[in-house]
């Protein structure tokens, strides 16, 4: 058993306390001050949790008007809203029904990250995936346990959706739904039974390693102990379509109230990111020669939030599988994936800091997850005044069968392509110029 030997020194204001736990082959040796350094200490959390309650209140008076929190608490639904923007990702709402179910109280969940409702048994893997959506700002939907506030687990169905802003395409909060997951289980002593199991919260923290860590959980999950293994299998659960169609339901009427209240305020938000937002930087007279050049590539806009992809060849998207509005609005690095090399990611991000080009191999994944050795050339494209308008990246396949290629090298395809690309952006920009003038 731990042990606490707990010596105190003298009397006096500002005395030190020191605390030993002697916890098996560690000794932690914990020194703190008493008096006024304390007294700081208390002031300083305290404005903290202050200046967290005011970012929680205005991350919804910022959007919608005050009514939308009783319009909200109307819903039957069991869910929650997240605000990426602000640090910790935390919980700016949850539903009377999210936290009948939890047996939690608002205060207990507000301002909060969801990873509170995460246990033993809460699948690392499934966390990974959650995180990949959050970064990729896009819908997912899978099983998930996690527990009450009591420690009881439940299963339920995970939907997480983000809401963006009509004005310039930016997140401005996630909403998660959960829907209870009513499942048949065997008991070898007392036959079968219904048992209801239900909902939870995602964990939310965006960080720069999260294919490196989803990697590791895939590494990790082969060191699993058999027992481990079996509960899990035995345990995992499938929502039935009834339950799927009930968490669409939710999302819709959810996203309903918001989008009304948001009306109200002249701020709108809405489901999808506006393309409206996103393209508006392209004349029609670029598409049309953009739409000339016959490479792999994609435009991005370093002036928008997010660096979004504004333009995307057809090549390009019979590279990747994808349809134009699925990537329109998004970041070159959905393409990434579990075993794309975190040092060529941050060989591009260095690249794009510096304003220089680079050329990478790197490992990118299709709309259907298959993988491709990508030859990618980013390259920063200038106006007719020399300001960076955007940056042009161009991708080619390496040729895995026969180990070459035919033709031009790909180095020089894409210098070509490149070269098409800024002589477009520099000529309609200086014809912009004159006819403004």
């Amino acid at each position: 058993m731990n042990n606490l030997r707990l010596s105190r020194g003298g009397g006096g204001t500002h005395n030190n306390t020191v605390c030993t736990w002697d916890l098996g082959f560690h000794h932690y040796r914990h020194l703190y001050t008493e008096g006024t350094q304390k007294h700081t200490q208390v002031m300083e959390e305290q404005g903290s949790l202050q200046q967290i309650g005011g970012l929680i209140e205005s991350s919804f008076n910022s959007c919608y008007t005050s009514w939308v929190y009783e319009a909200l608490d109307e819903l039957e639904h069991n869910f929650t809203i997240t605000d990426p923007t602000i640090s910790g990702h935390p919980i700016v709402f949850a539903s009377n029904g999210f936290l009948k179910m939890t047996g939690y109280l608002k205060d207990e969940v507000i301002g909060r990250n969801g990873r509170i409702f995460q246990g033993p048994r809460t699948n690392r893997r499934s966390i990974m995936e959650i995180r990949e959506a959050i970064r990729e700002e896009k819908n997912i939907s899978m099983s998930l346990l996690n527990y009450k506030k009591d420690g009881t687990p439940f299963w339920m169905l995970f939907h997480l959706s983000p809401i963006f802003s009509k004005h310039d395409g930016r997140v401005i909060h996630f909403v998660s739904v959960q829907v209870p997951i009513l499942r048949r289980k065997a008991n070898s002593e007392d036959g079968n039974r219904w048992q209801e199991l239900v909902l939870g919260s995602c964990r939310r923290e965006v960080c720069s390693d999260t294919v490196m860590e989803l990697a590791r959980c895939r590494a990790l999950d082969s060191f699993i102990d058999t027992d481990n293994r079996v509960l899990e299998a035995e345990e995992s659960c499938e929502a039935s379509d009834s339950e799927k169609g009930k968490a669409l339901t939710a999302i819709d009427n959810i996203m309903s109230v918001l989008t009304h209240y948001s009306e109200l305020t002249g701020r709108l938000v809405c489901g999808n990111r506006s393309n409206s937002a996103v393209i508006c930087s392209l004349t029609s007279a670029l598409h049309i020669s953009l739409g000339r050049i016959k490479q792999s590539f994609v435009l991005t806009d370093p002036q928008l939030l997010n660096m979004p992809i504004v333009y995307a060849s057809d090549a390009f998207l019979n590279m990747t599988g994808y349809n134009r509005h699925e990537v329109l609005g998004r970041n070159c690095r959905f393409l990434n994936g579990p075993d794309t090399d975190p040092k060529a990611i941050g060989q591009i991000k260095d690249s794009i800091q510096s304003s220089q080009a680079c050329s990478v191999r790197i490992l990118n994944y299709r709309k259907d997850r298959s993988s491709f050795w990508n030859f990618l050339h980013i390259s920063p494209v200038r106006n007719a005044s020399a300001k960076i308008a955007f940056y042009v990246c161009v991708q080619i396949e390496e040729a895995v069968r026969n180990g070459v290629t035919q033709g031009l090298s790909p180095e020089t395809r894409q210098l070509g392509t490149v070269g098409a690309v800024k002589v477009a952006v520099r000529t309609l920009s200086m014809t912009a110029g004159s006819s403004r003038s």
